[in-house]
């Protein structure tokens, strides 16, 4: 079965109507390491092999330059006809929050994809750090002042360069967004939220989004990786759990179909090829009333916050119960100081 695609409302009338595909398969594994390198390409051939065609990537996951062998393998192996059937998308990092370094980041992530051009490019944090530095932990002296503005204005010219079809951002709030969207020029095709799935569904994020046009990528669409604290609560959901065997389906079927839904698109990280496979079988069924109704009353928790990309001793700078937390730490204007 064909993966279905959404168009991007918010492309410009330059690049004319583009289409996202609904399911992508992520490649931001955690503490990626050579040895995962083979079976990730494996992974990714497996998946074009099967139909898919959106791929996300970024320029910390590290795993740019493997998307761009699988891909250039599967060109060669006749999997694909051209580049052009593919959906690529990546991230610039906080370390090149810089307005005269975005580009030359865009530029370094088609070197190692060894592509012309990406399908959508995004600010990956609303952050910026001093240049050279990475992965979290983030340690509070690393972090400097973020100026959107500016940095907005170095993606609106990777897509005026046409190194970018599209630009976007992920993990935005509401209000970020309508920040942005006061001044931009070329307005974002796509937010890509770090974690939308039925225990933390996003639902004021996602109203906002269809009001202006942008389009949602919802990431941790099962619930998250290990790497954050807490166990899965998507996966050990009792309501899931009952909704799914009711239809002969998996839980994490009932929770992507959930999310397709929403009118969103999704990325989903497995390297397990019985489940590239099982992922795609969500298009043909759906969640009768009841199990929407019943997915709407779940407990919501959010797992990927501020205070888990920090280190111990930025994140005891965090009061506790801030919602200005996060603008404070990187330096953005607090909602309070902005209607002042």
């Amino acid at each position: 079965m064909a993966i279905p695609e959404v168009v991007l409302s918010s492309t410009s009338p330059a690049t004319g109507s583009r289409a996202i595909p609904v399911l992508g398969m992520g490649t931001g594994l955690v503490h990626f390491t050579p040895e995962q390198r083979p079976a990730t390409k494996h992974a990714i051939l497996r998946a074009i092999e099967l139909g898919y065609r959106h791929f996300d990537t970024a320029a910390i996951y590290q795993s740019e330059d493997v998307l761009g062998e699988a891909i250039a393998e599967a060109l060669q192996a006749g999997l694909i006809h051209s580049r052009a059937e593919l959906f690529i998308t990546s991230k610039i990092w906080c370390a090149d929050a810089h307005r005269d370094l975005v580009v030359p980041a865009i530029r370094e992530s088609l070197r190692n994809l060894k592509l012309d051009y990406l399908d959508l490019y995004l600010i990956h944090w609303p952050m910026r750090l001093k240049t050279g530095e990475s992965y979290p932990p983030i340690e509070s002296h690393h972090i400097l002042p973020f100026d959107l503005k500016s940095v907005w204005e170095g993606m609106e010219e990777c897509h005026r360069l046409g190194l970018a079809k599209d630009i976007g951002v992920s993990n935005f709030t509401t209000w970020k967004l309508a920040e942005l969207l006061r001044y931009a020029k070329v307005p974002p095709a796509a937010v890509q939220v770090v974690e939308m799935n039925p225990t933390w569904q996003q639902k004021k994020l996602r109203e906002f989004c269809k009001e202006k046009g942008v389009h949602v990528i919802a990431y941790s669409p099962l619930g998250g990786q290990d790497m954050f604290m807490g166990k899965n609560l998507v996966m050990e959901s009792q309501v899931l759990k009952d909704i799914a065997k009711a239809k002969g389906k998996t839980v994490a079927q009932v929770s992507l179909r959930w999310v397709y839904e929403q009118g969103a698109s999704m990325i989903v990280k497995t390297l397990n090829k019985e489940r590239i496979e099982e992922n795609m079988k969500i298009f043909d069924w759906e969640l009768s009333e009841e199990d929407k109704h019943k997915i709407s009353q779940l407990p919501q928790c959010k797992r990927v916050t501020l205070r888990s990309m920090l280190s111990t001793e930025a994140a005891a700078k965090l009061p506790d119960e801030d919602e200005n937390a996060w603008e404070k730490i990187v330096g953005i204007p607090s909602r309070r100081q902005r209607l002042a």
